[in-house]
């Protein structure tokens, strides 16, 4: 695959992930990163350690809401795969302006972007969210069930999400909507359950469940997302422009149910699971239908959780000198309609 590709977001959890299966896979692509490295993001999450010499790898720090920059780097890419954003439910409960600022005016930008330069870009594939459904009406959610965004980073995700196809109706633009569901595995930063989870048991912290821990989740390991995508990436365009596909495995795991499986594994005392009071507008059953990408693109889930799990956990392990530097931002101070103050 000799072409170029634009990954915004590509420091991040997911965006690195995915550079380093394009990286890893592809080794005649070239590979452009613009991140603005804010606290998720680090160059550290790069495939390659002196990027600055690298023929195949390019770093741009910048802001995806900067057009002029953003015109710039996708008129020198063949494919455009946009993660750059806030993600973090908690986090936007706390700080939800920045959320409308990245989420929505980022990929505005990018949009744009894609559209002045149509006749380089084969691709733009802008990756949204799960969190824009709310909760499960259904027991798998396709991708026509109804948004129904419960918190403001799943509010600035479904603008963007439609922003995109509103571009693709209007204009043509060779737009493609992913939105996975719970993705977990290395590089993820710990203020997300899994990693918070693996962390405090490395630590011998107890491990905090908001409310009675019964909320359900599909939880996707990231090595099969980055799979999802690069079939998104080598199909016709004209099965996949203009639609959108769920990511996710089609099964669902309880918050208490993961705290118990990474306990097991790890050899910790079921007695450092603790609950606290539930986080504000939090959605209770997310299970994926992924019955179009399969059918579409014969794409399913390769990994298995206990697999992904045991990957995960391993990689923490052996990677404690590049999480630590985040233990500060693990818990975020939230304010309840009650007018409570506190720390989730």
């Amino acid at each position: 695959m000799n072409k170029t590709f634009l990954v915004t977001g590509g420091a991040g959890f997911m965006g690195s992930n995915f550079v380093h299966y394009i990286y890893n896979k592809y080794p005649d692509a070239k590979i452009i990163v613009l991140d603005l490295l804010t606290y998720a993001g680090s160059v550290d999450h790069f495939p390659v350690k002196h990027y600055e010499t690298s023929e195949r790898f390019e770093f741009w720090y910048g802001d995806v809401r900067d057009s002029s920059l953003v015109e710039s780097m996708v008129a020198k890419a063949d494919i455009v795969v946009h993660f750059a954003a806030e993600t973090h439910v908690t986090r936007s409960i706390f700080d939800n302006r920045k959320f409308f600022e990245t989420d929505v005016l980022g990929t505005q930008a990018i949009t744009n972007a894609v559209l002045k330069n149509m006749d380089r870009v084969k691709k733009f594939i802008h990756i949204s969210s799960s969190e824009v459904y709310g909760t499960a009406e259904i027991e798998k959610m396709d991708e026509d069930h109804s948004l129904n965004p419960t918190t403001p980073y799943a509010a600035a995700k479904a603008g963007a999400d439609r922003l995109v196809y509103s571009y693709f109706k209007t204009y043509d633009i060779p737009a493609i909507i992913l939105r996975p569901f719970n993705n977990y595995g290395p590089r993820q930063h710990l203020e997300k359950v899994i990693p918070r989870f693996i962390t405090s048991c490395i630590l011998g912290e107890d491990l905090h469940i908001h409310g009675e821990g019964l909320m359900s989740r599909d939880w996707i390991y990231v090595e099969d997302t980055c799979e999802a995508i690069d079939a998104v990436i080598n199909a016709d365009a004209k099965r996949v422009n203009g639609q959108t596909f769920n990511i996710g495995t089609g099964k669902s795991i309880t918050i208490k149910e993961l705290a118990y499986i990474i306990t097991d594994i790890m050899g910790v005392d079921k007695e450092r699971i603790k609950y606290i009071t539930n986080r504000p507008g939090q959605v209770d059953r997310h299970t994926a239908g992924i019955s179009q990408i399969t059918n579409i693109l014969n794409w399913k889930p390769g990994t298995s959780f206990e697999e992904g799990i045991r990957k995960t956990i391993k990689w923490y392990k052996d990677n404690r000198h590049l999480w630590e530097k985040q233990l500060w931002l693990r818990h975020v101070p939230i304010v309840l309609k009650n007018g409570q103050r506190v720390i989730h």
